[in-house]
């Protein structure tokens, strides 16, 4: 017996005019969490998850890639 294939979810885009950006840059990491009014997290990112490692995860365009990829999700 053939099995169906299993239909793949897209994630949907989200309209917000508005946010709040909290950062928690810390001595190893940085991370950004996007939120709304009420304080739902809408994104998030951090610079481990961008792919850096060690030392070069608190460093300031570790950071900046970080927000960049919150703020795109």
């Amino acid at each position: 017996m053939a099995r169906e294939p299993q239909r793949i979810r897209r994630r949907e885009r989200k309209n917000i005019t508005s946010g709040v950006a909290h950062v928690n840059a810390s001595f190893n990491n940085t991370m950004i969490t996007i939120t709304d009014a009420q304080g739902n997290a809408i994104s998030w990112s951090s610079a481990g998850m961008m792919g850096f490692k060690g030392s070069r995860k608190s460093t300031p365009y570790a950071a900046q890639v970080a927000a960049d990829d919150a703020g795109k999700k």
